[in-house]
This record gives C-alpha cells, structure tokens and sequence, in this order.
C-alpha cells in the first residue's frame, strides 16, 4: 500500500510517501495487566477467546491499509479502535494514527481473521517519532462515534497505560524472527477500553493529542454497511 502523509516536524511540514509492506496490529499491549484483563473481560462477554500470550502480534495484509474516509464492511457488528501508528521510514521511526477496525461478531470465531477482513483506516498526519518519545506517556488518544445522532465521547486514555512503541518493535521482532524494522513497516500500539463498551457506530472519529506541544493528529472515516448474505 503506497501511503502519503505529511509529516509534521520542527515546526515545519514536508509530504513522504510509503510503501508499506508489512502491516502489524500489536494486541494486549498495555502495562497493567489489571487493564489487560479487563479489556479481555470486556471481549468474553462479546464471546472473544482468550489470548494465548500477551501482547500478541497480528500480522494483516498490507492492502488492508487505507486513508480513505469511508470504508466498506459486510454486516452492522465492526467497530473501530484508535491506536497509534508506528512506521519506518528513510531510516527513520514516525507516529501516526490508525483505527483497528474489527468485525466483532467474526472476532468470536477467530480474533486474527476479524481483523484481517476490515480495513485498517490510517490518517494522513503524521509526526517524527523522535519529537514525542521523551514525554511519549503525555499523549493522549481519544475517539468519537454518533449515536442517536449525537457525538459521543468513545475512548479516552493515556499512551502511559500501553507499552512504549521501541517495547512492542522489539517484541514483534523477537516473536518475527527478524533482525530489524525494516522501511515499509507499520504496526498499531494497542488501544485503551471503549467508553460504555465496545459497540458499532457508522461513524468513527479519532485523535493522538500532544498536550506539551499542543497539537494533534486527526482523521475521521464512516462505514458503508454491505449487506450479510447467505
């Protein structure tokens, strides 16, 4: 998938272009394994299997990956999740935003194909993973959906409860069998829990803010239900 985003750093913005080739979502990644078990509580009661290890590292067709505004699911019962987009590139780390996108009735059958049939809508914005990692527990990612025709605060946390984006880099690279990160590599950094529980919305809205340099990475994208035929 070729990417574009316009990276913003020093205070100045260029465009870059990626050829992402491997598309990674890291699951269960927080720090407090209370947390984690709450949020594997919060998937049984939709009938989601327990992990067998955590994180685990589900890897998605790079296809999957997209920036457009509207995408397409069979059926009402995905929902989106925003996480921070970790990917290389010119030798270099940057973070963005994207949303893990998941059928959830499917996720009850098997977590790594529900996440495999969605796409993983991505923002276009994007920061120098350098500027941020010194207070990269600072961040926060929130998200939005409507529902009964209103904007309903979704998710709202905190990155200081996720693992740090180098911890899940070397964990995905020691479960991978590989030497290093290479360019054209992304990988989602766990989300935080849904705000009244995980539930559908048609419309998904999500934001990583940077309170000490008050400035955020947005990108909001609606779902085109297709109909579940048998």
């Amino acid at each position: 998938m070729q990417a574009q985003f316009n990276i913003h750093a020093s205070g100045a913005t260029r465009q870059l272009s990626v050829n992402v080739h491997s598309l990674v979502v890291a699951g269960w990644a927080g720090r407090d394994m209370a947390a984690i078990e709450h949020h594997i509580e919060e998937l049984a009661e939709l009938g989601v299997p327990r992990p067998s290890s955590v994180p685990l590292f589900y890897r998605i067709g790079q296809n999957q990956m997209s920036q457009d505004t509207e995408i397409q699911v069979v059926g009402p019962h995905s929902s989106g999740e925003i996480e921070a987009l970790v990917f290389a590139a010119e030798g270099r780390l940057f973070v963005g935003i994207s949303s893990d996108h998941t059928d959830r009735k499917l996720e009850a059958y098997s977590v790594a194909l529900s996440k495999q049939v969605c796409a993983k809508p991505a923002g276009t914005e994007a920061w120098e993973l350098s500027e941020v990692e010194g207070h990269w527990d600072e961040l926060i990612v929130r998200s939005w959906i409507e529902e009964g025709g209103q904007r309903v605060l979704y998710q709202e946390g905190s990155l200081s409860t996720l693992r740090p984006p180098r911890e899940l880099i070397d964990g995905y690279l020691k479960a991978s069998g590989l030497s290093e990160f290479a360019d054209g590599t992304a990988m989602t950094c766990g989300t935080v829990a849904a705000i009244g529980g995980i539930r559908p919305s048609t419309t998904f809205e999500m934001e990583l803010y940077d309170p000490r340099l008050n400035r955020s990475l947005k990108h909001r994208y609606t779902s085109r239900i297709l109909p579940e035929v048998a």
